[in-house]
């Protein structure tokens, strides 16, 4: 599969919590301690098969990014 979205950034799911409609999932990313949360369907979460320990991808696509410093 190709795809337009640059932002691409590997890791691991650590958790998955199935709502009545939507889902959260957690990814921490590959190489440290950062985690990445995305709200999901559920239908697509138990159509991909998300479950925890699981290999994936985090796709950023925005219009809108924001960046802070201290």
């Amino acid at each position: 599969m190709r795809l337009s979205t640059r932002n691409q950034l590997k890791g691991t799911i650590t958790d998955v919590d199935l709502g009545n409609v939507m889902a959260i999932v957690k990814v921490r990313l590959d190489g440290g301690d950062q985690v990445v949360t995305s709200s999901v369907t559920k239908d697509a979460a138990e159509d991909l098969g998300l479950k925890a320990g699981q290999p994936a991808t985090v796709f950023i696509k925005s219009t809108e990014v924001t960046i802070g410093v201290d």
